[in-house]
């Protein structure tokens, strides 16, 4: 009779009346947070390995040089890991909420999960592993945009303050008689960027005010020009306080500090004129420090350095606060 009366049981297996089998679909509701977890790791690891073109730039302008998409690759990656992250967070606990609702014929506390080691684990570890993740492409990123070529084919001083930037070209100007590595306007550069100055450049500079207009365009600032396809080093000095050099669409940007040089190099590969503006709250005037710069052929490049020439600007302008032999080499070689 007991055979007939109620649920038939087979050791831990339980068959309804309706001859669905309970105990199959616990397995499987008991994996879904590591199927889940796994594929989150998964996608982290490989959001930033792709094609930089084949993805929206999120609010991210045009890239303009060869280092460029290097920062905008990284950015889509960041976005498309942090939004796979979201869907999965979000898809864990929507189902939580669907598969562990209250039952409506059920009064009694559900069970309670405690000190459950593999999922403190889980939540612990997975983290750990994202982030790792992102600070590797990060990390990895950053040391290839910072690193310095030995003789990059051209060198500009940007000289930020207030308010508003100058630009030592230091180059081999024909007409113009000097020695960059020996001039004292430049003297608070440290040697180890000296030494990668073309022997004997006298240069040209130009020095901007905020009332300053370019020509083509109108907008505020001086004009930086620069040559297409053509490696051009940055040595970032202040005259007065803390400034960042920010052309937008280069996708990067670095501090300007007073008795501190920051180096950068980029190729820019589309003539053009882009904006450039100062990123660090400087003072009063700070939103007046805005520049352009201007990317056209190697040889009308060349042809600007001669004008500038003829106009007078020759030599360099004073690049940053005067500093002591000591102060001015105390940092590492970085080259």
């Amino acid at each position: 009779m007991a055979d007939h009366c109620g649920p038939r049981l087979s050791g831990r297996r339980y068959v309804s009346p309706n001859g669905s089998d309970r105990s199959s679909r616990r397995p499987m509701r008991r994996k879904l947070p590591q199927v889940l977890t796994a594929g989150l790791i998964l996608a982290t690891a490989t959001g930033c390995s792709y094609n930089w073109e084949d993805f929206p730039r999120l609010g991210m302008p045009t890239p303009v040089t060869e280092e460029a998409p290097t920062i905008l690759s990284l950015w889509q990656g960041s976005w498309a890991a942090a939004l796979i992250t979201g869907i999965l967070v979000w898809g864990l606990i929507i189902w939580s909420v669907i598969f562990h609702r209250r039952s409506r014929t059920k009064v009694e506390v559900p069970p309670q999960t405690r000190y459950n080691m593999p999922i403190e684990a889980l939540y612990t570890v997975t983290p750990l592993i994202i982030v790792s993740v992102l600070f590797y492409f990060t990390a990895r990123d950053e040391s290839k945009l910072l690193s310095l070529s030995p003789k990059p084919a051209h060198t500009i001083n940007v000289v930020g303050y207030q308010w508003s930037w100058g630009f030592n070209y230091v180059e081999n100007v024909p007409g113009v008689e000097g020695d960059a590595k020996a001039d004292k306007n430049l003297s608070s550069i440290p040697d180890k960027y000296l030494e990668a100055f073309p022997e004997n450049a006298g240069g040209v500079y130009d020095a901007g005010i905020p009332g300053d207009r370019n020509p083509q365009t109108g907008n505020p600032g001086p004009t930086l020009w620069l040559p297409k396809g053509e490696k051009v080093r940055f040595v970032l000095t202040s005259r007065d306080v803390i400034h960042s050099f920010w052309v937008v669409p280069f996708l990067f940007k670095q501090d300007v500090i007073p008795g501190h040089t920051n180096v950068f190099e980029v190729t820019p590969n589309q003539e053009g004129t882009f904006l450039g503006k100062c990123a660090e709250l400087c003072g009063v005037d700070h939103s007046r420090m805005l520049f352009n710069v201007k990317v056209v052929s190697p040889e009308r490049y060349q042809q600007h350095l001669k004008e500038l020439a003829e106009k007078g600007q020759t030599g360099y302008i004073p690049s940053g606060i005067e500093q002591t032999d000591p102060a001015r080499n105390a940092e590492k070689n970085q080259l």
